[in-house]
């Protein structure tokens, strides 16, 4: 079943259940789809609803962080209860393991040898690790691997 169409159904379930918490941020996905695809004038695939929703969570974390920093409680638990609802449709997350596999894979295809050799790297990485790794973290841990 499509993402977008999983999106839907949810929608659909949070008014059924009128649960506001869920129904709100699920709303807002599918209005940042709709946007894109027409200032785009595409039609996303799975892969373009996950860097959407992958978008849309980081700008709530960097929200919560700026909440939790003003000492805003109040807004920062909205924050984190749509981080939630959003992380729901994301792919299962990877584990550090599979990360690291990945990274000396990509090593190994690339030869790469250095840090010039980084974005070779990092694009192998980045189609495999979409919206189920913080590309940051793969990031330093693939300098980490090319400086050693």
């Amino acid at each position: 079943m499509s993402l977008l169409i999983t999106l839907k159904d949810a929608q659909k379930d949070a008014m059924r259940a009128k649960d506001k918490a869920r129904l709100n941020p699920i709303r807002m996905v599918l209005a940042a789809i709709k946007q894109r695809e027409i200032d785009e004038q595409i039609t996303l695939d799975d892969d373009g609803i996950t860097a959407v929703l992958v978008k849309l969570v980081k700008q709530r974390r960097d929200s919560y962080t700026q909440y939790k920093d003003a000492g805003r409680d109040d807004l920062a638990e909205v924050e984190a209860s749509e981080i939630k609802a959003l992380e729901e449709f994301l792919p299962q997350q990877l584990s550090e393991d599979e990360i690291i596999a990945l990274i000396d894979e990509a090593i190994a295809d690339t030869n790469a040898a250095g840090m010039q050799d980084m974005g070779k790297v990092m694009g192998i990485i980045k189609s495999k690790a979409e919206g189920r790794a913080d590309l940051g973290k793969i990031s330093g841990l693939i300098k980490q691997r090319l400086t050693a």
